[in-house]
């Protein structure tokens, strides 16, 4: 009898732990590991470390990347150090013993450490490949001192820089796959993903999913990401970023002058006068020397303050004709309308944001600040914005009137898209930019194809599976001496 309770019992307790077993894991809270990763972003006008951390055992989830710290390099960008290669190399070292004291050291060795360039290195390696070896073999061997898995400095391509800003922008705000608390997988509608506008000092970047098939493969990239195949509209203008487009503007104005030692500057601001010469105005591939080149010599710079003027100036800079049966953004590039929503980040953002336009103000309202700002003299600029740098309270009326143009007629942006640009300058606490969607790519972790559901035990489970295996066992043994006792005493009866 006593043999017959004990193995209902045991059977009750294995259909108990059989139960426990196929409990999907919702919550495990055993203590998180996590992995570092490294990105320098070395771009034209300055160099900055970003610092990224990732549960490790969630590599292939989303979302999960966070931003621990941004370092930005003193100094300008790496491209500027071609004549002293060495100090591109020695500039980087502040950031990387920063990061040294973030990351524990027993996963130093272990954490992927990136450099990529882009534009300014680009117009580097245009004007003098040697000299942007040079650069790259400087920084190399600066970041080879640390103890950081470096897997090297690359150029990337404009498309690249692009795709990347795409990514990373789409992959924080989970519009590419949702992963719910149960780890199960949804690939969101095509629609809810997000175009990515980026502006650089020496590039520009337009990246969107079109409604329609894209004609032009050199401005197409095809992504498979979550099992998910992606087909994008990428373009980067180089020479279109912010910086080199002020240049090109006062080249411009300065070939357009009656004197060659005078210039009227229309986008800065009355009143404010400076002194440049043609040798630093004429030393990028970007700008356009006059075709009879004269000795060096000092020009005299007087800002008008005329937004009329200057939004005339800036549209000078680009090419707006079309072909036939084509449709482009500006310099007969083709690009499909634009679609969906779109962060605006980088220059664009920063440019915006300084006027106080970026929170949803309508294009009406946009254009109405900036062209006050653009009347005002510098006396008043200066008095209204004490704390501002002097370059950029200067150049805040171009870069504003820039970005415009560059949005509404290069990019084909109306009175109702623009009211779907959304200017950030992170997404989820991350700076939105192409760093991160560079290191998931390289990292491979975001899967090209959509990783199966892995179903484990939540920590509770396996404590009262153990506790009722060790009850079973202890019973076991119980039921296995009462048999045993059974059957002697039932060997005595015999006898």
């Amino acid at each position: 009898m006593v043999g017959r309770s004990l193995a209902a019992v045991l059977a009750v307790l294995g259909v108990a732990i059989f139960l426990l077993v196929l409990t999907p894991v919702k919550d495990v809270a055993l203590p998180t590991r996590n992995k570092y990763g490294l990105v320098f972003d070395a771009g034209s006008t300055h160099t900055a470390l970003y610092i990224y951390r990732w549960p490790v055992d969630k590599e292939n989830g989303t979302g999960i990347v966070s931003q621990v710290e941004v370092c930005s390099v003193s100094g300008p960008g790496i491209s500027s150090y071609a004549d002293d290669p060495a100090g591109a190399g020695a500039s980087l070292k502040p950031c990387l013993d920063k990061a040294m004291k973030i990351v524990p050291a027993e996963q130093q060795r272990q954490t992927p450490t990136y450099l990529g360039a882009t534009a300014g290195m680009r117009l580097l390696r245009e004007q003098n490949s040697t000299k942007a070896e040079q650069v790259f073999a400087e920084v190399a061997k600066a970041v080879g001192e640390y103890p950081v898995d470096f897997r090297g400095a690359r150029i990337l391509t404009g498309n690249e820089e692009g795709s990347f800003g795409w990514i990373t922008v789409n992959y924080l705000l989970e519009t590419l796959v949702k992963c719910s608390v149960t780890g199960e997988r949804t690939h969101p509608p095509a629609e809810d993903v997000v175009g990515a506008l980026d502006l650089g000092g020496a590039s520009t970047q337009i990246t969107f999913l079109p409604a329609i098939t894209i004609d032009d493969s050199t401005t197409r990239a095809l992504l498979r990401l979550y099992g998910t195949n992606y087909s994008i509209y990428t373009h980067s203008y180089l020479c279109y970023g912010q910086k080199q487009a002020l240049k090109m503007l006062m080249a411009s104005l300065h070939q357009g002058s009656p004197s060659p030692q005078q210039v009227s500057h229309p986008c800065y601001p009355k009143g404010y006068q400076e002194t440049v010469t043609t040798t630093d105005l004429y030393d990028s591939p970007c700008v356009r020397a006059p075709s009879t080149p004269s000795p060096a010599q000092n020009i005299t710079v007087t800002g008008t303050g005329d937004p009329a003027a200057c939004s005339a100036a800036i549209q000078k800079l680009f090419n707006f004709t079309c072909g036939a049966n084509r449709t482009c953004g500006f310099n007969g590039v083709y690009q499909p309308p634009v679609r969906g929503q779109f962060f605006a980040f980088s220059g664009l953002y920063y440019n915006l944001h300084f006027l106080n336009v970026t929170g949803g103000q309508s294009l009406s309202s946009a254009n109405a600040t900036i062209w006050q700002f653009c009347t005002s003299s510098w006396e008043k600029v200066q008095k209204d914005f004490p704390t501002m740098n002097r370059t950029h309270l200067r150049d805040a009326c171009a870069a504003n009137s820039y970005s415009l143009t560059l949005l509404l007629r290069g990019y084909k942006f109306n009175h109702k898209t623009w009211l779907n640009i959304h200017f950030v300058r992170q997404v989820t606490n991350v700076d939105a930019g192409w760093t991160l969607g560079y290191m998931l790519n390289l990292t491979n972790m975001i899967p090209s194809e959509s990783p199966q559901r892995v179903v484990g035990l939540q920590r509770s489970n396996w404590i009262a599976a153990t506790v009722l295996l060790a009850i079973m066992l202890i019973l076991i043994f119980c039921l296995l001496t009462v048999i045993c006792f059974q059957k002697k005493h039932s060997g005595y009866e015999n006898l």
